[in-house]
């Protein structure tokens, strides 16, 4: 079954790697993960670490001429999804579909002309926080009380005006349902579990995963450890899908997706895989959750769905 990872951190590695120096960093660090989890594609993701030496907006444009590279020198391999009917074609044509996104905005301070810059790059998908308070919302970090600002709210309209897809991943509540109050389109949780299985303040409320429902989004569910199980015993593959069937038992089928947030190329050390779920440690990895949905009882048909149809719909719906 091919799979659509919501969430993968691609660009920012890019990025990292371009740095030394090196070239063809999906092909060379990625490809062959993705080909063993017959993961087909995903929203690939810029962001900026939180650092207080970095110049962010300098970093950003380092990331987004890094990617531009990238893509430019691996045509053959990458499906960019622009417009609808975009993803079906990278189907067909057998290439890796990949959604651009961005992770946070605080790059772009009150500035919404960056909007149209990364629109014309490519880019179809954004959230405005990572954790931090920034000149447009409020990350789980920031103040419980501040959500979306003046400035937030019109990058909330513009996104849906250009055609561009709304996270709330990372969001804090204030901001989550300011962000709910806002849009006209549905809008997604690229890479956030069920926080009656997982206390976490990264974690959706069921009120929230409801929510989400009612616009006609999606949640990603995520494959970050520290996300599945409070309990480090229950920090494996199964836990994972109980927050599916979770998500799944109060929303219906077409609301759930899979947003895993792999995080083991990230680290230093390589070896290192305790950044994700036992059974799930890396994409070569994905097809487990696949078998294990089958284990459950889920028929072809919506494995599918939560596989890669529902991000599908997504696309087709918000996208122009």
């Amino acid at each position: 079954m091919k799979i659509f990872d919501g969430h993968a951190d691609i660009w920012y590695d890019v990025a990292q790697k371009r740095k030394a120096g090196k070239e063809n960093i999906f092909k060379n660090y990625h490809l062959e993960k993705f080909k063993a989890g017959n993961i087909m594609g995903g929203i690939f993701i810029a962001y900026l670490d939180l650092c207080d030496n970095l110049d962010d907006e300098k970093e950003m444009i380092q990331m987004l001429t890094a990617t531009s590279h990238e893509i430019n020198t691996n045509r053959k391999l990458f499906n960019i999804i622009k417009k609808r009917g975009d993803f079906n074609k990278g189907i067909v044509n057998e290439k890796i579909n990949v959604l651009m996104g961005v992770e946070g905005l605080r790059a772009i301070g009150e500035n919404l002309d960056w909007l149209d810059m990364l629109y014309n790059l490519g880019f179809r998908h954004c959230s405005l926080t990572w954790n931090e308070e920034n000149a447009l919302a409020t990350g789980v970090a920031g103040d419980e009380n501040r959500g979306l600002t003046p400035h937030g709210v019109q990058a909330i309209k513009k996104m849906e005006n250009l055609g561009m897809v709304v996270d709330c991943s990372h969001a804090n509540e204030k901001t989550f349902w300011d962000i709910f109050d806002t849009v006209t389109k549905p809008f997604i949780a690229s890479h956030s579990n069920a926080r009656a299985l997982c206390n976490h303040k990264r974690n959706l409320t069921d009120e929230q995963i409801k929510a989400i429902a009612q616009k006609n989004g999606l949640i990603g569910v995520n494959a970050f450890r520290n996300f599945v199980s409070e309990n480090e015993e229950n920090k494996d593959i199964k836990h994972y899908v109980d927050h599916i069937d979770y998500i799944v038992s109060l929303t219906g089928i077409k609301h759930v997706a899979l947003g895993f947030d792999f995080c083991e190329y990230l680290h230093k050390d390589k070896s290192d895989l305790t950044s994700n779920p036992l059974g799930l440690e890396n994409a070569s990895k994905a097809q487990n959750v696949i078998q294990e949905l089958y284990n459950r009882g889920y028929k072809r048909n919506d494995v599918r769905k939560i596989a890669y149809e529902n991000f599908m719909r997504i696309f087709e719906t918000v996208l122009k």
